[in-house]
């Protein structure tokens, strides 16, 4: 089994088809960054239009026994998730109306300061904030994953403690390993696994380790040095593959609406655009190279399929539900 925890592709007929010669059973897939409630709609209806579409490559997915639907039927379950609680705007009803549309995660903060939490990119680190608490509550209650993959440390850390359901972050590797801004410190993969939750290791080269000349040996031992420490079965894939989209895009992820300058990323000086992928990893075709490299490392068959695709599944079928009792 397959399980990518995230990926924001330009989509197209061609892309689906790689889901499918890569073997991929299901995608966690980012449809809004700085959309409000009425845009994200308009994305719900997109991908509604691609179901249609392509009904013999890719279905839509709301629980994790639409996977097995998938693979007994060859196709890709496509799951739903934002980057940014912009979608809720600053109404915690919509928090339900967007889980009964597909949506299955939602980041409390992207990169700044929202209504809920502190970004990654913040200099000061408040943590929850009182809205945050309660829309975590009602994410909790829903069964829509918190996800902090763009959030500090301190925020990442409560919203773990605070959160009555493991949360995830689908999309980041650790800081020890390569130090960027969006990577995790010991503490916070710690707070989030020892709560339950995930831990998606990403390719996207601005967190590799020497970029994108990262080598897959590499990436493979980092994985499995993160396995011995937290423990395998916490762990999965969140590749972060953003497949032919145009650099343009990188200024819409990083800009958005909130600023009129120019974001320029970690360390960059350079206007915002999408760095070269390692060998090894190009598009969906390429996850087999990931699975062969764990092996080479020393890692078991039943920890490769844990990692590959077994830990989501679990996590998606204890996440997407309303809460036991609530």
């Amino acid at each position: 089994m397959r399980i990518d925890g995230l990926q924001y592709a330009n989509w197209s007929e061609k892309i689906f088809r790689q889901l499918r010669e890569g073997g991929v059973d299901a995608i966690h897939v980012t449809i809004a960054y700085h959309e409000n409630f009425r845009e994200t709609v308009l994305n719900f209806e997109k991908w509604n239009r691609w179901f249609e579409q392509y009904p013999d490559l890719i279905m839509k997915g709301q629980w994790a026994q639409d996977i097995d639907i998938a693979r007994e039927t060859g196709r890709t379950a496509v799951f739903f998730g934002f980057q940014n609680p912009s979608p809720i705007e600053d109404d915690i009803g919509l928090v339900e109306i967007l889980h009964s549309l597909g949506a299955r995660f939602m980041q409390l903060t992207y990169n700044n300061q929202s209504l809920l939490a502190t970004g990654c990119y913040e200099a000061e680190d408040m943590g929850l904030t009182r809205m945050g608490k309660q829309v975590v509550k009602e994410m909790n209650r829903v069964g829509l994953v918190i996800d902090m993959s763009h959030s500090s440390d301190r925020s990442t850390i409560e919203a773990a403690e605070y959160s009555t359901r493991p949360i995830a972050i689908t999309h980041a590797n650790p800081h020890a390993w390569s130090p960027a801004l969006r990577n995790k410190k010991d503490a916070v993969i710690r707070a989030v696994t020892e709560n339950g939750g995930m831990f998606g290791f990403s390719v996207y080269p601005h967190h590799l380790r020497d970029k994108s000349d990262c080598t897959l040996e590499s990436f493979c031992e980092m994985i499995a040095r993160t396995a011995d420490t937290y423990g395998v079965e916490h762990l999965g894939i969140g590749t972060d593959l953003c497949q032919d989209q145009p650099d343009s895009v990188v200024e819409w992820m990083r800009v958005g609406r909130w600023t009129k300058e120019i974001d320029y990323g970690e360390g960059s000086k350079s206007a915002p655009g999408f760095p070269r992928m390692p060998s090894w990893f190009e598009d969906n075709r390429d996850f087999e190279n990931i699975e062969q490299g764990l092996r080479s490392v020393g890692m078991t068959t039943g920890e490769v399929a844990a990692i590959m695709g077994g830990n989501w599944y679990r996590f998606f079928a204890e996440s997407f539900g309303p809460k036991a009792g609530g």
